[in-house]
């Protein structure tokens, strides 16, 4: 049976939840334009030495005690005014920290040959997943598929463990890989995993294709060796029973 319903009501309902994320999309626009404002403060502090005025022994003693959880994000901030040229520095507030952090990867790739203007251009008319893979585009020359930033809060207890997981990885499939390539590999060998035996074949399918993926192509030949030669061997068995 249907619920009764109440037009005025659900138009209300319906305005809050616009309302809302209208307001996150402009909260988010926010601290965007205002981590751009914190990178060039920082810069500023490291230069100027501002944090003897704490009696502080280092700039990374400054970081640390207002970055605990992390300082590669302060480093980031900072990045952004050291590499990229003045006449698009104006300009970095309106696009934000995200976009301008993938303006520098293209400005210390390209050097010289760095066309701001254009860049910039992008950054304005481009959504941040767009714009990245623009950016992933013009680096490897290949058209791989977008990318998005996700943050973790770990204690500090748990990061040694992650850390060391992911240098593991990176053993398995090479220092040329990404830290978000470790970590598929060891979501993926986990996946495998728990659904080996009971679970669901599909995800336990998916997982293996992922890991076969991110091999090199000698391991990816060794691989499929193994294979051959296991399949090989079940076919003669049941021939032999």
């Amino acid at each position: 049976m249907l619920p009764k319903l109440d037009p005025s009501r659900a138009r209300f309902v319906i305005e809050k939840i616009d309302d809302i994320l209208a307001w996150e999309s402009s909260v988010e626009n926010t601290r965007d334009s205002r981590f751009v404002e914190l990178g060039k403060y920082l810069c500023e502090v490291r230069a100027g030495q501002y944090w003897r005025t704490e009696n502080l022994k280092s700039f990374d003693e400054f970081l640390e005690k207002r970055f605990p959880e992390s300082r590669r994000k302060a480093y980031y901030l900072m990045s952004i005014h050291e590499h990229l040229p003045k006449p698009i520095k104006k300009d970095l507030p309106e696009i934000g920290w995200a976009k301008a952090v993938e303006l520098v990867k293209v400005a210390r790739s390209d050097r010289d040959r760095f066309d701001s203007g254009a860049w910039l251009q992008k950054a304005h008319k481009m959504p941040r997943e767009q714009f990245q893979h623009e950016v992933e585009k013009h680096l490897t020359g290949k058209d791989t598929e977008s990318s998005d930033v996700i943050y973790f809060k770990l204690y500090k207890s748990q990061i040694p463990i992650v850390e060391q997981a992911i240098e593991t990885a990176a053993l398995m499939l090479g220092s040329d890989k990404s830290r978000g390539y470790c970590l598929e590999m060891i979501c993926a060998d986990f996946l495998a995993g728990a659904h080996a035996s009971g679970g669901d074949p599909q995800v336990f399918l998916g997982a293996i294709w992922r890991s076969f993926q991110m091999m090199s192509a000698g391991q990816q030949l060794e691989f499929l060796r193994r294979i051959r030669a296991q399949h090989k061997q079940k076919v003669s068995t049941s021939i032999a029973s």
